[in-house]
């Protein structure tokens, strides 16, 4: 359900891509799943607007977005983090995993010890959905919206899953710290997902431009 990029551009001396300065203020609006339903349209366009569809498949995709949306927001715990500037120009949606281990049912060969005994202490949290606006996609924004739905939950871990054939997104997650784990299967049908984690501590602190309009979240 990701609709972010590859990273095009040239990294700076540290591997982070450089980040564009705001021109606009920026805010965050936390909503719970009512909240998100009664914006799904509005989510869906932005979705449509931002991820790579094939033509004749926009329907298509705008409906499974759709589905995809309504399954993730009766999940315990969903919360979904919106950004407006002064319009809706991203947003990105998630759930604490469930301590049973049930969210990596599928993973080929043994879970990693560590992440194994995060989740059994709760302390995982998986990004279901993170979409942004292609002209905001380089101020920075994909990883504020992650990084503040973990700060609150105080997760010591995000994940996500990611189609293995989405090279340009998979790219775009380590392009931004995210850690490659290995494969995992999810019926039904042949699709092959990407699990990616990104752990906490290894996050840095923001680039000064990314910080030029602080966020305020409400």
């Amino acid at each position: 359900m990701t609709a972010l990029p590859g990273p095009s551009r040239p990294r700076t001396g540290s591997g982070r891509l450089p980040l564009a300065k705001r021109t606009t203020p920026l805010s965050l609006r936390r909503l719970n799943r009512w909240q998100a339903e009664s914006l799904r349209e509005d989510l869906a366009d932005l979705y449509a607007e931002s991820c790579a569809t094939p033509p004749g498949w926009e329907h298509r995709g705008r409906k499974d977005f759709l589905r995809r949306l309504t399954h993730d927001t009766w999940r315990p715990g969903f919360t979904m983090l919106t950004a407006q500037a002064p319009g809706l120009v991203g947003y990105a949606f998630g759930f604490p995993i469930a301590r049973d281990g049930s969210w990596w049912t599928g993973f080929r060969g043994p879970l990693p010890q560590h992440i194994a005994q995060l989740t059994t202490s709760g302390q995982v949290f998986a990004i279901s959905g993170t979409v942004v606006r292609p002209s905001e996609r380089y101020h920075g924004l994909a990883d504020r919206l992650q990084e503040h739905l973990l700060a609150d939950h105080r997760a010591l871990l995000g994940a996500t899953l990611v189609d293995r054939t989405h090279r340009a997104a998979c790219a775009g997650f380590r392009s931004r710290g995210w850690h490659d784990i290995g494969l995992l299967y999810r019926p039904p049908g042949p699709t092959v997902l990407r699990a990616l984690v990104l752990p906490l501590a290894e996050r840095t602190a923001a680039e000064p431009g990314d910080l030029a309009h602080p966020a305020r979240v409400q």
